[in-house]
């Protein structure tokens, strides 16, 4: 079965060119609250889209699936509404998913849930150190649907060099097994364009196929809107990808188990090259 892929962008001409090309999930992504301190230092995306991005997408998608980042759980401040005010204006807005990031406590897995109160699907995206060590304890509450591992927070976290150290040190591969007792469906991390990014995707996809993962995050570097100034560029880079994963993934259905021991082992052989050469 493909893997469902989701792509973060509030444009509605991305989304719909998103939507035509197959992609899944189309991602708004709200979350703001304490990032920048997190990853001020760090090329990560910090989106801060707002309920106007979720009800601007809303009326162009009629097949992908619409995600939506809200904030970790909180109180209402000075300059913003509280989780519950926020996961309503959201859910009003027409999300069909909501992830809630950065969770740490029960607690705040079973506000999430009372909050959503079924009116939509539910993602964990878990990714700090407290809810890797609580997270039977959190699948325990209920009324999650999906957990996605997230490897950029979660391996600063545990002050790893390169977030797919997670991948090949065991942790993503231990928590997918408490995750898949529950039969929930899970995924981690991004992938770039077949052939791109520090790790190429063609390694990462055939670990998804290995750990039985059933959801990836299309990365910034497989569609930087941002340094592209033509639509009908952005449109032809989607076709065209998307046709070279979905075909790799084709390919991947046909290998044996020695083939994804071996994919293992070499992805594990270039993590350990990479982390090497970054200096943190």
């Amino acid at each position: 079965m493909s893997l469902k892929l989701m792509y973060i962008t509030n444009n509605p001409d991305v989304a719909q060119i998103a939507q035509s090309c197959g992609v899944d999930r189309l991602f708004v992504d709200m979350e703001y609250i304490g990032k920048e301190e997190r990853q001020g230092g760090l090329d990560t995306v910090k989106s801060h889209h707002t309920v106007e991005d979720v009800k601007k997408l809303r009326k162009v998608l009629d097949k992908t699936e619409l995600l939506v980042r809200v904030n970790p759980i909180h109180e209402a401040g000075e300059n913003w509404c509280s989780s519950e005010e926020e996961i309503n204006a959201v859910v009003e807005a027409g999300a069909d998913i909501i992830m809630l990031p950065m969770a740490k406590t029960v607690d705040e897995i079973k506000k999430f849930v009372k909050y959503v109160g079924g009116r939509t699907k539910t993602m964990l995206l878990l990714e700090t150190a407290e809810a890797k060590e609580n997270i039977k304890e959190m699948l325990d509450v209920g009324g999650l649907d999906m957990v996605h591992i997230g490897l950029n927070d979660l391996h600063l976290a545990y002050k790893k060099k390169f977030m797919f150290q997670l991948l090949t040190d065991g942790t993503v591969e231990n928590l997918i097994k408490i995750i898949s007792s529950y039969g929930i469906p899970y995924g981690f991390g991004g992938i770039a364009r077949i052939g791109f990014g520090m790790l190429p995707a063609e390694y990462v996809i055939a670990e998804h196929y290995r750990l039985g993962s059933s959801m990836a995050i299309l990365s910034r570097s497989f569609c930087d809107i941002y340094k592209m100034d033509d639509i009908s560029e952005i449109e032809r880079l989607f076709k065209q990808e998307m046709v070279r994963i979905r075909d790799y993934e084709k390919e991947l259905e046909l290998k044996d188990k020695e083939f994804f021991l071996e994919n293992q082992k070499e992805t594990s052989r270039l993590v350990d090259l990479i982390a090497d050469k970054i200096q943190k």
